[in-house]
């Protein structure tokens, strides 16, 4: 659990877990809903299924979108030696609050929360960053 590349295999398999739950929350939506699949051709197409199982699909998209900053930083810290304890724990801090972000956005979804935990995950990447570029200093 000390490598920094730890985290980065938590996070990918955090993303297949939201795959798993936007499927498993979409097929049965779109069955209820008598949608074809083909309404999901293009953007827009499945706005009529439920705010609870489009937020789903929304995590899994936002999953998709910031955690590649992330991925790429981390084998960055890694072949740059750089996975000392600062930038491990900034790193599980950083996939905590990826984490809390899809509970938060996959349930309730109060949108101010789900900013704060945004925000703070964004802090624990930039943080990392610093981190890397201080050491080429």
């Amino acid at each position: 659990m000390t490598s920094i590349l730890t985290p980065l295999l938590a996070l990918v398999v955090w993303t297949l877990v939201v795959w798993l739950w936007m499927y498993a929350t979409r097929i049965p939506a779109m069955q209820r809903h008598k949608l074809e699949p083909q309404a999901g051709a293009h953007p827009g197409g499945l706005d009529g299924l439920p705010s609870s199982v489009r937020a789903v699909a929304d995590n899994y998209n936002h999953l998709m979108e910031q955690p590649t900053i992330f991925y790429a930083l981390v084998v960055y810290l890694h072949l740059t030696q750089q996975g000392n304890p600062v930038n491990v724990g900034l790193a599980w801090a950083y996939v905590a609050l990826r984490v809390v972000h899809s509970l938060v956005q996959n349930t309730t979804n109060v949108v101010l929360v789900r900013f704060m935990v945004f925000s703070l995950s964004t802090l624990a990447l930039v943080a990392m960053a610093l981190h890397a570029v201080l050491a080429l200093i």
